[in-house]
């Protein structure tokens, strides 16, 4: 408890124009390798490139969506490094003068809100990708440069956090941002949401930081949790046991769960920046950025903060509601349509999501908000109970029918005739004599057995209230 962990992310965001950062290539995933290319993404001597203003215009969104500073002037470096999937041997990112500047996201962890620091946020083109042989018999790779170009916006943050739940936490706003402001689909399976961490460890109260070690190779968000934990503990341990931490890069092995070592780095790489001379400064005037702040829409924060005040949700709701643009959509068009906020809540959180793997896919879902919204009226109205309409909810996501034309079809309408229940009761309570007995001696189990008899007298039909109320008359 003497030590504290001090992390920062590098999370890579594939922006998801149709064309690459400098060339008119396409973006789209999956194609052919090294058919998606042309002289200017392969480096070829003489190629001129031009930056996408696409690209550019999401850059500046997703730093509006980080509380960024936009810069009014920012240029592109070249940064300079050999490997096999970067054909020009340097890669064109942003140094010194970067698209944004500053900012922060608020996360909730351990039940605390905390603002995690945002450094900056530059545009850079992605590199290439190496595919090894898995034949240990044929030691070869193989360059695929599909990727090459594709645009990407590195969000460097604060070393502010200081636990796994943190970064994990951090990771979902930002992914939850970029998707709002529709920046990037954040598939980290198709690697359009990638990151490295930075950490170290430092007694309590220092002021200075320790030996920084780098992780990369982490495709999931848990994987990033159980390897800064682990990498905790390790550090810890070994500060402990008096050894020295060294400055390298770790990869994350997800089988072992453990880290181990790739390479040290006794010092910073010197990447020699300097200029593109092929590509002019980029200078952006006031209303060039205020006509991109217009396509902001509203971020979760403010509909979470919204969806609390207009339809009296508790937080816990209001959070899930909005942590995905798309369910946040639905649940204002099931309202719309007529629906209780907070029932139309209960109902998407307890009963929709269970139903769907993936609720950005909501639109594709059988049950539409209009048809939810009349399931929900027809519990409304006593026309069915709860428990039915669960079964009618089932039927509607297998036929695609609306609620009332399913209780029509089945003959599910509720049962709230006084004298037809008070006839089903009759029958239970003369074929049930002990649990009556048990009820007038004080046993209050007795009364919720005889009402399930009642229940299911009625196929599950009878209005639940109705028979409670009627019951307790008759054996009183």
């Amino acid at each position: 408890m003497e030590y504290e962990p001090v992390i920062g992310l590098e999370v890579h965001v594939q922006l998801n124009t149709k064309t690459k950062i400098f060339c008119s290539c396409s973006t789209k995933f999956g194609s052919e390798p090294n058919s998606q290319t042309c002289p200017v993404c392969l480096g070829l001597p003489g190629v001129l490139p031009v930056l996408n203003r696409e690209a550019l215009k999401k850059g500046i969104l997703a730093g509006m969506a980080l509380n960024s500073r936009i810069s009014q002037y920012s240029k592109f470096d070249r940064k300079n490094y050999f490997y096999p999937d970067l054909p020009k041997a340097y890669q064109i990112s942003q140094f010194d003068k970067p698209i944004c500047e500053g900012g922060y996201v608020e996360i909730e962890a351990n039940n605390k809100k905390k603002k995690i620091g945002i450094t900056r946020l530059h545009l850079e083109e992605d590199a290439g990708k190496s595919i090894h042989s898995e034949d240990p018999a044929r030691n070869i790779s193989y360059v695929d440069l599909n990727r090459t170009g594709v645009p990407l916006a590195e969000i460097v943050s604060e070393p502010d956090i200081r636990s796994g739940d943190e970064a994990y936490e951090y990771l979902q706003k930002i992914k939850s941002l970029m998707k709002y402001i529709e920046a990037s689909d954040c598939n980290m399976e198709e690697g359009s949401l990638r990151c490295d961490v930075n950490i170290s460890i430092r007694k309590k109260g220092a002021s200075e930081f320790g030996e920084k070690v780098e992780i990369k190779n982490l495709n999931s968000f848990k994987a990033v949790r159980s390897a800064i934990n682990y990498e905790i503990e390790r550090q810890t341990r070994m500060i402990q046991y008096g050894n020295k931490i060294h400055q390298e890069t770790r990869l994350w092995d997800a089988d072992k769960n453990e880290t181990y070592g790739m390479r040290s780095k006794e010092d910073a790489h010197d990447y020699r920046y300097f200029p593109d001379p092929d590509l002019a400064p980029v200078i952006l005037d006031s209303a060039f950025i205020d006509e991109v702040k217009k396509e902001l829409p509203e971020l979760p924060d403010e509909k979470r903060e919204r969806f609390i005040a207009q339809y009296n949700l508790p937080q816990y709701d209001a959070g899930v509601l909005t942590s995905i643009k798309q369910l946040a959509q639905y649940f204002e068009s099931v309202v719309e349509k007529g629906a209780d906020p907070k029932k139309a809540s209960n109902w998407i959180m307890s009963e929709l999501l269970g139903k769907i793997d993936d609720a950005e896919k909501i639109d594709a879902f059988p049950v539409t908000a209009e048809m939810l919204a009349g399931l929900l009226k027809l519990i409304k109205n006593n026309t069915i109970s709860g428990k039915i309409a669960k079964k009618v909810f089932d039927e509607m996501i297998k036929t695609g029918k609306d609620a009332e034309t399913i209780v029509e079809e089945k003959g599910l309408k509720q049962v709230t005739d006084t004298a037809e229940i008070g006839s089903m009761i009759d029958r239970v309570i003369e074929n049930n004599p002990k649990s009556v007995e048990d009820y007038k001696n004080g046993t209050k189990k007795a009364l919720g057995f005889l009402v399930g008899q009642v229940m299911k007298e009625s196929k599950g039909k009878a209005n639940p209230q109705m028979v409670n109320e009627i019951l307790v008359k008759k054996l009183n």
